[in-house]
This record gives structure tokens, C-alpha cells and sequence, in this order.
């Protein structure tokens, strides 16, 4: 019987744990800050000892889930109106490289070692720190760089050659075999476009596994058969 309510437990933290993250929104997923890293780990160890701690009343750890959601929804909100506000909870950017020169006072105030920014700028695929015109310290604790105007990417507009159309958002039409009707019908594609594109490939919709119309407007297909004689597997 106890190892039911623990499996029951933990299968219900699971579940608030995932409509909580629904209601904070991707933002809190992908770019974490001050308050919703601290929201993050009071969290989890609420639903931990949701899951685990049959001592503590499964209302009072319901409560205290909705008070610091509700919080972080709510200080999220907050933020959007009052941008001073936000500012003065989170902090600012801090500049670390300015003008191709390091701000040694920045680094230390963020507790930060050249050694970490060294690293940082390689996962940007920056090997020589001379390259960097700024660098800044972004608050979610991420580095944004812009090289020095000699060795920015070129551009089109930099060569004065006409970008031409935009290019379309791929847009998928078969998932493990399964046709998405709301993408075919969203962005008026006829199905018997499809049908014949893979007609004429020799293809039957169930030998499909994946197809996305591509941003050139053409058909990707791959099958559940690949032929793949001797696949390569990494271990």
C-alpha cells in the first residue's frame, strides 16, 4: 500500500509540475532569471517532497505549489509594465569586452574568471578573443558577442545583391506515418498534392515516416526504410 501512494504521489508531482511550467510559459523554460530560477528550485523541492514525504499534508503542499506559481506568474506580469522595476530585481547586462579591450572590474564583479569567458566565447566558435569588438553578460548568465566589423558574416545587403523572395517557414506534413491535417489545411495545401508528389516519388503515404515541405517549397521525405546497409552507430 505505501509503495502505491508513493507511485500515485509521484506520478501526481509529475503532473503539476508540468501544468505549472504550461502556465509560466516557454520564457521560463528557455531564458531563466533571478526570480524564476529561484521559483524553479523552491518548486522542485516542494514536488519532491510532494512525491516522497508522506509526512507533510498533501494540502499544505498544494498551497504552498499555488503560492509561489501564482508569485512567479504574477511577478512575470509585473515585470512587463515596469521595466524599472525589473531592473532593479534582476540587474542589467554587463559589458565585459569593450571596444576589443577586457573589463577586468566587470569580470569580477560577476565572479567571473577569464578562463570561463574563454570557454563561453568558444561555444560561440571564437577561439581568439581578439576577435570580439563586446561582449556582454547577459542576466540570464548567457554571453552575446559581436566580432569586429572585418570579421562579421557578409550579408547580401553588404554586396548590394537582391535577397529575392522570403523564404517560407518549413512546414511538416507527416509525422511517423501520420498525416497532419491541421498544417496541410492551415496553410492550404491540397492532400492530393501531397498524394502526388509521393506518387511520383513511388512512395505510399504509409512507407512515409517524416515529410515537411521545405523553405524552397520543396518536398523532403523520408521513409521508415531507409536502405541504410551498414548505419553508422556512435556510442
Amino acid at each position: 500500500m505505501d509503495h502505491l501512494v508513493i507511485l500515485i504521489r509521484s506520478f501526481s508531482a509529475f503532473v503539476i509540475l508540468m501544468l505549472i511550467g504550461r502556465i509560466l510559459g516557454k520564457q521560463t523554460l528557455s531564458n531563466m532569471n533571478f526570480h524564476e530560477f529561484v521559483t524553479a528550485v523552491i518548486l522542485g523541492a516542494i514536488a519532491a517532497n510532494f512525491a516522497f514525504n508522506e509526512k507533510i499534508e498533501v494540502v499544505h503542499l498544494l498551497i504552498a505549489l499555488s503560492v509561489f506559481t501564482i508569485t512567479s506568474y504574477v511577478l512575470s506580469k509585473f515585470f512587463l509594465k515596469f521595466r524599472n522595476f525589473k531592473m532593479w530585481t534582476e540587474g542589467a547586462p554587463t559589458v565585459l569586452i569593450e571596444g576589443g579591450f577586457i573589463l577586468e572590474d566587470n569580470l569580477k564583479k560577476n565572479n567571473m574568471t577569464l578562463d570561463s569567458l574563454n570557454q563561453q566565447l568558444r561555444q560561440k566558435e571564437i577561439f581568439n578573443i581578439e576577435e570580439v569588438e563586446y561582449a556582454l553578460l547577459e542576466i540570464n548568465g548567457k554571453l552575446s558577442v559581436q566580432k569586429k566589423k572585418e570579421l562579421q558574416a557578409v550579408t547580401l545587403k553588404d554586396l548590394q545583391l537582391n535577397a529575392g523572395n522570403a523564404t517560407q517557414f518549413p512546414i511538416e506534413l507527416v509525422i511517423d506515418g501520420q498525416l497532419l491535417h491541421g498544417n496541410l489545411n492551415s496553410n492550404h495545401i491540397p492532400e492530393s498534392w501531397l498524394l502526388s508528389q509521393l506518387k511520383a516519388r513511388d512512395k505510399k503515404l504509409e512507407d512515409v515516416f517524416y515529410a515537411v515541405k521545405g523553405s524552397n517549397g520543396q518536398l523532403y521525405v523520408d521513409e521508415y526504410k531507409d536502405k541504410i546497409q551498414h548505419p553508422i552507430d556512435v556510442e
